[in-house]
Protein backbone atom coordinates (compact mmCIF):
# COMPACT_ATOMS: atom_id res chain seq x y z
CA UNK A 1 0.00 0.00 0.00
CA UNK A 2 0.86 3.23 -0.78
CA UNK A 3 2.06 5.07 2.14
CA UNK A 4 1.55 8.93 1.02
CA UNK A 5 3.15 10.38 4.32
CA UNK A 6 5.76 9.98 7.21
CA UNK A 7 6.69 12.47 9.54
CA UNK A 8 9.09 11.52 12.43
CA UNK A 9 9.10 12.96 16.08
CA UNK A 10 11.50 13.15 18.45
CA UNK A 11 12.23 11.24 20.97
CA UNK A 12 10.64 11.84 24.84
CA UNK A 13 13.05 9.46 26.11
CA UNK A 14 12.94 5.59 26.44
CA UNK A 15 10.19 6.09 29.78
CA UNK A 16 7.74 8.07 27.42
CA UNK A 17 7.57 5.10 24.28
CA UNK A 18 7.38 2.96 27.23
CA UNK A 19 4.06 3.88 28.00
CA UNK A 20 2.67 4.36 24.44
CA UNK A 21 -0.23 1.26 24.29
CA UNK A 22 0.22 0.02 21.06
CA UNK A 23 -1.94 -2.51 18.96
CA UNK A 24 -1.28 -4.35 15.73
CA UNK A 25 -2.92 -3.74 12.72
CA UNK A 26 -5.07 -6.03 11.94
CA UNK A 27 -6.62 -8.05 9.02
CA UNK A 28 -10.07 -9.16 8.93
CA UNK A 29 -11.82 -11.78 6.36
CA UNK A 30 -15.30 -10.77 4.71
CA UNK A 31 -17.20 -13.61 4.74
CA UNK A 32 -15.16 -15.65 1.87
CA UNK A 33 -15.74 -12.65 -0.22
CA UNK A 34 -12.84 -10.53 -2.02
CA UNK A 35 -13.62 -6.92 -2.03
CA UNK A 36 -12.26 -4.61 -5.36
CA UNK A 37 -11.67 -0.83 -4.97
CA UNK A 38 -14.18 0.50 -7.80
CA UNK A 39 -16.02 4.22 -8.21
CA UNK A 40 -19.27 5.33 -9.42
CA UNK A 41 -19.93 6.28 -12.77
CA UNK A 42 -22.86 7.88 -14.53
CA UNK A 43 -24.09 5.87 -17.43
CA UNK A 44 -25.03 8.91 -19.27
CA UNK A 45 -22.83 11.99 -19.01
CA UNK A 46 -22.25 14.23 -21.69
CA UNK A 47 -20.08 17.27 -21.64
CA UNK A 48 -21.74 19.75 -23.90
CA UNK A 49 -18.88 22.01 -25.83
CA UNK A 50 -19.19 25.21 -28.15
CA UNK A 51 -20.04 24.69 -31.89
CA UNK A 52 -20.04 28.32 -32.88
CA UNK A 53 -17.70 30.99 -31.79
CA UNK A 54 -18.72 34.06 -29.54
CA UNK A 55 -18.37 35.23 -26.42
CA UNK A 56 -21.11 33.85 -23.64
CA UNK A 57 -23.81 36.59 -23.10
CA UNK A 58 -26.45 34.18 -21.07
CA UNK A 59 -25.60 31.20 -18.01
CA UNK A 60 -28.84 29.94 -16.67
CA UNK A 61 -27.27 27.00 -14.68
CA UNK A 62 -24.10 26.33 -12.32
CA UNK A 63 -23.44 23.11 -10.32
CA UNK A 64 -25.58 20.93 -9.06
CA UNK A 65 -28.50 22.29 -10.50
CA UNK A 66 -31.26 19.97 -11.31
CA UNK A 67 -32.66 20.34 -15.33
CA UNK A 68 -35.00 19.38 -17.75
CA UNK A 69 -34.65 17.94 -21.29
CA UNK A 70 -34.87 21.27 -23.45
CA UNK A 71 -34.11 23.86 -20.58
CA UNK A 72 -32.25 26.48 -22.07
CA UNK A 73 -28.72 26.54 -20.09
CA UNK A 74 -26.46 28.84 -22.36
CA UNK A 75 -26.63 31.74 -24.66
CA UNK A 76 -23.66 32.68 -27.37
CA UNK A 77 -23.77 36.01 -28.59
CA UNK A 78 -25.50 35.97 -31.85
CA UNK A 79 -26.00 38.76 -33.29
CA UNK A 80 -23.10 38.15 -36.41
CA UNK A 81 -25.31 34.79 -37.53
CA UNK A 82 -28.80 36.48 -36.99
CA UNK A 83 -28.21 39.28 -39.37
CA UNK A 84 -26.18 36.17 -41.63
CA UNK A 85 -29.63 34.70 -41.44
CA UNK A 86 -31.50 38.16 -42.54
CA UNK A 87 -29.36 38.39 -45.33
CA UNK A 88 -30.07 34.64 -46.52
CA UNK A 89 -33.80 35.22 -46.23
CA UNK A 90 -33.30 38.55 -48.50
CA UNK A 91 -31.70 36.33 -51.09
CA UNK A 92 -34.49 34.00 -51.45
CA UNK A 93 -37.14 36.42 -51.64
CA UNK A 94 -35.00 37.64 -54.57
CA UNK A 95 -34.54 34.42 -56.09
CA UNK A 96 -38.39 33.62 -55.76
CA UNK A 97 -39.13 37.28 -57.88
CA UNK A 98 -37.24 35.89 -59.92
CA UNK A 99 -38.65 33.04 -60.73
CA UNK A 100 -41.68 34.77 -60.92
CA UNK A 101 -40.73 36.53 -63.61
CA UNK A 102 -39.07 33.46 -65.00
CA UNK A 103 -41.99 31.36 -64.94
CA UNK A 104 -44.54 33.67 -66.23
CA UNK A 105 -41.90 34.36 -69.27
CA UNK A 106 -41.40 30.69 -69.71
CA UNK A 107 -45.43 30.30 -70.09
CA UNK A 108 -45.59 33.42 -72.62
CA UNK A 109 -42.60 31.84 -74.77
CA UNK A 110 -44.97 28.31 -74.73
CA UNK A 111 -47.82 29.88 -75.88
CA UNK A 112 -45.79 31.90 -78.67
CA UNK A 113 -44.39 28.40 -79.61
CA UNK A 114 -47.93 27.07 -79.96
CA UNK A 115 -48.95 29.61 -82.44
CA UNK A 116 -45.30 29.45 -84.55
CA UNK A 117 -44.26 32.93 -83.89
CA UNK A 118 -40.93 31.78 -82.16
CA UNK A 119 -38.62 29.48 -83.38
CA UNK A 120 -37.70 26.34 -80.95
CA UNK A 121 -34.74 27.84 -80.31
CA UNK A 122 -36.19 30.66 -78.57
CA UNK A 123 -38.64 28.26 -76.56
CA UNK A 124 -35.11 26.31 -75.25
CA UNK A 125 -33.82 29.83 -74.46
CA UNK A 126 -36.91 30.51 -71.92
CA UNK A 127 -37.03 26.87 -70.67
CA UNK A 128 -33.30 27.03 -69.65
CA UNK A 129 -33.52 30.33 -67.90
CA UNK A 130 -36.68 29.52 -66.07
CA UNK A 131 -34.64 25.95 -64.77
CA UNK A 132 -30.95 28.02 -63.46
CA UNK A 133 -33.52 30.06 -61.87
CA UNK A 134 -35.24 27.74 -60.07
CA UNK A 135 -32.15 25.67 -59.01
CA UNK A 136 -30.55 29.32 -58.10
CA UNK A 137 -34.42 29.47 -55.27
CA UNK A 138 -32.98 26.33 -54.06
CA UNK A 139 -29.35 27.01 -53.34
CA UNK A 140 -30.30 30.31 -51.81
CA UNK A 141 -33.21 28.09 -49.51
CA UNK A 142 -30.64 25.97 -48.39
CA UNK A 143 -28.25 28.73 -47.88
CA UNK A 144 -30.99 30.24 -45.80
CA UNK A 145 -31.38 26.56 -43.74
CA UNK A 146 -27.70 26.73 -42.81
CA UNK A 147 -27.73 30.30 -41.50
CA UNK A 148 -30.81 29.22 -39.54
CA UNK A 149 -29.20 26.18 -38.36
CA UNK A 150 -25.85 28.09 -37.40
CA UNK A 151 -28.37 30.47 -35.80
CA UNK A 152 -29.53 27.98 -33.40
CA UNK A 153 -26.11 26.49 -32.49
CA UNK A 154 -25.85 29.60 -30.69
CA UNK A 155 -28.48 28.52 -27.95
CA UNK A 156 -27.39 25.37 -25.60
CA UNK A 157 -30.30 23.44 -24.44
CA UNK A 158 -30.10 19.93 -21.89
CA UNK A 159 -30.02 17.14 -24.37
CA UNK A 160 -32.04 15.13 -21.68
CA UNK A 161 -33.05 15.65 -17.76
CA UNK A 162 -30.22 15.40 -15.18
CA UNK A 163 -27.50 16.86 -13.28
CA UNK A 164 -25.29 19.55 -14.21
CA UNK A 165 -21.94 18.46 -12.97
CA UNK A 166 -19.68 21.21 -13.92
CA UNK A 167 -19.13 24.76 -15.28
CA UNK A 168 -16.01 25.52 -16.66
CA UNK A 169 -17.38 29.01 -18.44
CA UNK A 170 -18.32 32.14 -17.05
CA UNK A 171 -20.84 34.79 -18.05
CA UNK A 172 -18.79 36.80 -20.56
CA UNK A 173 -16.09 33.84 -21.54
CA UNK A 174 -15.29 33.35 -25.54
CA UNK A 175 -16.63 29.95 -26.59
CA UNK A 176 -14.60 28.33 -29.25
CA UNK A 177 -15.89 25.34 -31.24
CA UNK A 178 -14.86 22.45 -29.03
CA UNK A 179 -14.49 24.36 -25.72
CA UNK A 180 -16.62 22.35 -23.11
CA UNK A 181 -19.13 24.69 -21.93
CA UNK A 182 -20.64 22.28 -18.88
CA UNK A 183 -21.51 18.90 -18.15
CA UNK A 184 -24.72 17.05 -17.61
CA UNK A 185 -25.05 13.20 -16.06
CA UNK A 186 -28.55 11.17 -15.60
CA UNK A 187 -28.84 10.88 -11.39
CA UNK A 188 -31.13 7.93 -12.50
CA UNK A 189 -29.06 5.82 -14.38
CA UNK A 190 -25.63 5.13 -12.55
CA UNK A 191 -23.13 1.99 -11.92
CA UNK A 192 -19.91 0.90 -10.04
CA UNK A 193 -17.06 -0.04 -11.85
CA UNK A 194 -13.65 -1.73 -10.45
CA UNK A 195 -10.65 -3.53 -12.07
CA UNK A 196 -10.74 -7.56 -11.84
CA UNK A 197 -7.70 -9.32 -12.29
CA UNK A 198 -7.96 -11.78 -15.61
CA UNK A 199 -7.87 -14.83 -13.38
CA UNK A 200 -11.32 -14.09 -11.92
CA UNK A 201 -12.99 -12.63 -14.36
CA UNK A 202 -14.54 -16.07 -15.91
CA UNK A 203 -15.96 -16.49 -12.25
CA UNK A 204 -18.44 -13.35 -12.15
CA UNK A 205 -21.91 -13.96 -11.59
CA UNK A 206 -24.51 -11.28 -11.65
CA UNK A 207 -26.66 -12.56 -8.50
CA UNK A 208 -23.00 -13.06 -6.56
CA UNK A 209 -21.93 -9.74 -6.66
CA UNK A 210 -22.30 -7.37 -4.04
CA UNK A 211 -22.04 -3.43 -4.41
CA UNK A 212 -20.96 -1.58 -1.16
CA UNK A 213 -20.84 2.64 -0.85
CA UNK A 214 -18.66 2.55 2.16
CA UNK A 215 -19.44 7.16 1.87
CA UNK A 216 -23.57 6.43 2.97
CA UNK A 217 -25.25 5.76 5.69
CA UNK A 218 -25.57 2.48 7.05
CA UNK A 219 -28.93 1.85 5.35
CA UNK A 220 -27.91 2.44 2.22
CA UNK A 221 -24.45 0.98 1.96
CA UNK A 222 -25.60 -1.89 0.14
CA UNK A 223 -27.58 -1.16 -3.45
CA UNK A 224 -28.78 -4.50 -5.20
CA UNK A 225 -27.10 -4.54 -8.52
CA UNK A 226 -29.41 -4.56 -11.27
CA UNK A 227 -27.31 -5.79 -14.07
CA UNK A 228 -23.56 -6.68 -13.69
CA UNK A 229 -21.30 -6.49 -16.98
CA UNK A 230 -17.79 -7.52 -17.69
CA UNK A 231 -16.34 -5.62 -20.76
CA UNK A 232 -15.14 -8.25 -23.46
CA UNK A 233 -11.52 -6.79 -23.11
CA UNK A 234 -8.37 -7.36 -21.02
CA UNK A 235 -5.88 -3.91 -20.38
CA UNK A 236 -2.56 -4.52 -21.55
CA UNK A 237 -0.55 -3.14 -19.03
CA UNK A 238 -2.08 -4.39 -15.90
CA UNK A 239 -4.01 -7.62 -16.84
CA UNK A 240 -7.51 -6.69 -15.43
CA UNK A 241 -10.92 -6.83 -16.72
CA UNK A 242 -13.43 -4.08 -15.77
CA UNK A 243 -16.52 -5.18 -13.95
CA UNK A 244 -19.79 -2.59 -14.29
CA UNK A 245 -22.24 -3.09 -11.71
CA UNK A 246 -25.69 -1.23 -12.42
CA UNK A 247 -27.60 0.43 -9.86
CA UNK A 248 -31.23 0.71 -9.07
CA UNK A 249 -33.05 4.63 -8.93
CA UNK A 250 -33.60 6.13 -5.71
CA UNK A 251 -30.72 6.15 -4.42
CA UNK A 252 -29.88 9.63 -2.52
CA UNK A 253 -26.50 10.96 -2.16
CA UNK A 254 -25.15 9.14 -5.13
CA UNK A 255 -22.54 10.78 -7.51
CA UNK A 256 -20.65 10.12 -9.67
CA UNK A 257 -16.67 9.75 -8.73
CA UNK A 258 -17.52 8.34 -5.31
CA UNK A 259 -15.31 5.43 -4.09
CA UNK A 260 -17.04 2.07 -4.17
CA UNK A 261 -16.46 -1.56 -3.83
CA UNK A 262 -17.59 -4.51 -5.65
CA UNK A 263 -17.54 -8.09 -3.53
CA UNK A 264 -17.18 -11.30 -4.87
CA UNK A 265 -16.91 -14.58 -3.71
CA UNK A 266 -13.23 -15.20 -2.91
CA UNK A 267 -11.70 -18.28 -4.82
CA UNK A 268 -9.90 -20.93 -2.37
CA UNK A 269 -7.23 -19.98 -0.38
CA UNK A 270 -7.65 -16.23 -0.98
CA UNK A 271 -6.87 -13.73 1.02
CA UNK A 272 -8.43 -11.02 -1.24
CA UNK A 273 -11.07 -10.66 1.02
CA UNK A 274 -9.45 -9.50 4.12
CA UNK A 275 -9.63 -5.99 5.18
CA UNK A 276 -7.56 -3.78 7.16
CA UNK A 277 -8.61 -2.41 10.65
CA UNK A 278 -7.34 0.23 12.92
CA UNK A 279 -8.68 1.55 16.35
CA UNK A 280 -11.00 4.20 16.10
CA UNK A 281 -9.55 6.23 18.70
CA UNK A 282 -6.30 5.60 16.67
CA UNK A 283 -7.50 8.22 14.23
CA UNK A 284 -5.74 11.46 14.10
CA UNK A 285 -7.76 14.15 11.60
CA UNK A 286 -5.51 17.68 11.06
CA UNK A 287 -7.13 20.02 9.15
CA UNK A 288 -7.41 17.91 5.48
CA UNK A 289 -5.44 15.46 6.60
CA UNK A 290 -6.31 11.82 8.53
CA UNK A 291 -3.75 9.23 10.11
CA UNK A 292 -2.02 7.11 12.58
CA UNK A 293 0.67 7.05 14.64
CA UNK A 294 2.86 3.71 13.92
CA UNK A 295 5.81 2.80 16.22
CA UNK A 296 8.70 3.06 14.05
CA UNK A 297 12.23 1.74 14.74
CA UNK A 298 13.45 2.03 18.33
CA UNK A 299 10.15 3.03 19.53
CA UNK A 300 10.12 6.62 17.35
CA UNK A 301 6.40 7.87 16.72
CA UNK A 302 5.92 8.02 12.97
CA UNK A 303 2.37 10.29 11.81
CA UNK A 304 1.11 7.98 8.78
CA UNK A 305 -1.40 9.64 6.47
CA UNK A 306 -4.01 6.92 5.46
CA UNK A 307 -7.13 6.66 3.85
CA UNK A 308 -10.23 5.12 5.72
CA UNK A 309 -13.37 2.60 4.90
CA UNK A 310 -15.79 2.20 6.83
CA UNK A 311 -16.57 1.88 10.51
CA UNK A 312 -17.50 -0.99 12.69
CA UNK A 313 -17.82 -0.71 16.42
CA UNK A 314 -15.00 0.62 17.81
CA UNK A 315 -12.62 -0.09 14.42
CA UNK A 316 -12.56 1.29 11.55
CA UNK A 317 -11.35 0.19 7.64
CA UNK A 318 -8.02 0.93 6.42
CA UNK A 319 -7.93 1.34 3.07
CA UNK A 320 -4.09 2.75 2.47
CA UNK A 321 -1.61 3.57 4.83
CA UNK A 322 -0.73 0.67 6.92
CA UNK A 323 -0.31 -2.92 6.62
CA UNK A 324 -1.49 -6.04 8.98
CA UNK A 325 1.38 -6.79 11.38
CA UNK A 326 2.38 -2.87 12.18
CA UNK A 327 2.34 -1.60 15.47
CA UNK A 328 -0.54 1.22 15.93
CA UNK A 329 -0.40 3.94 18.93
CA UNK A 330 -3.45 3.38 20.21
CA UNK A 331 -3.88 6.81 22.47
CA UNK A 332 -2.25 9.37 19.86
CA UNK A 333 -2.17 12.26 22.86
CA UNK A 334 0.64 10.60 24.52
CA UNK A 335 2.90 11.35 21.65
CA UNK A 336 1.59 15.34 21.55
CA UNK A 337 2.10 15.38 25.15
CA UNK A 338 6.01 13.23 24.90
CA UNK A 339 7.06 16.28 22.31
Amino acid sequence: MLRALALALPLAGAAGAAERATVPVQAAAQQGRAGFEGVVEAVRQTVIAAQVPGAVVELNAKAGDRVQAGQLLLRIDARAADQGAAASNAQVQAARAALEVATREYARQQQLHQKNYISQAALDRAESEFKATSAQVAAQMAQAGVARTQTGLHTVRAPYAGVVAEVPVALGDMAMPGRPLLTLYDPTALRVTAALPQSLAGGVQGDAVRVELPGLAAAQQWPRATRVQVLPMVDAATHTVQVRAELGTGLEGVVPGMFARLWLPAPGGSTAGQTVTVPLKAIVRRAEMTGVYVQGEGGQPLLRQVRLGRAEGERVEVLSGVVPGEQVIVDPQTVLRAR
